[in-house]
């Protein structure tokens, strides 16, 4: 684990969206990073896209540990 440094004004803004997300500051913060490297390492797809990928991948993860 690391510590990353933002604006205050950004801070606020995950604080914001993690309560209405019902997320913790910190989860709201990686899932904000994790689709934002995500968009950036594919540009063609939109976010219902990533979302559904990264449902399948899930899926995937957790066929795989049950069998």
């Amino acid at each position: 684990m690391g510590i990353v440094k933002i604006s205050n004004e950004l801070h606020e803004e995950i604080r914001t969206t993690s309560s209405v997300m019902s997320r913790s500051i910190n989860s709201q913060a990686e899932f904000w990073i994790k689709i934002g490297r995500l968009c950036e390492m594919h540009p063609d797809k939109t976010f219902n896209d990533l979302i559904q990928q990264e449902l399948v991948l899930q899926r995937q993860k957790e066929a795989s540990l049950n069998e």
